[in-house]
């Protein structure tokens, strides 16, 4: 099991519906996800900053990086992107941070 963590930025305006939108993810995507090795997914918003931190436990990088292919995820972040920092190919702009203390 790998654990990965990264930043993301939601607007200042879009707080409440990027929450309401992940409270009634779709099914197919979470299928999705789980599919590609996820698991203990979670997001927590900084109200004060608009900044998202993301953590979730994959089991190989490389089904994980698949994942972003799929059509599934295309349209979710298509679905996202108004709601916050975006790249060109409309996925969320994240920065991986690095594990530097893990206690079990």
């Amino acid at each position: 099991m790998i654990r990965k963590a990264f930043l993301m930025k939601v607007y200042p305006d879009k707080h409440e519906e990027y929450e309401q939108k992940h409270n009634e993810i779709w099914p197919e995507m979470v299928g999705e996800l789980k599919r590609h090795g996820a698991s203990n997914y979670s997001i927590f918003l900084d109200k004060k900053t608009s900044t998202l931190f993301g953590y979730v436990e994959i089991e190989d990088e490389e089904t994980w990086n698949r994942m972003s292919m799929t059509e599934v995820n295309q349209k979710w972040w298509a679905y996202m992107q108004p709601l916050m920092e975006t790249n060109p190919d409309r996925s969320p702009v994240s920065i991986p941070l690095q594990e530097v203390f893990h206690m079990d």
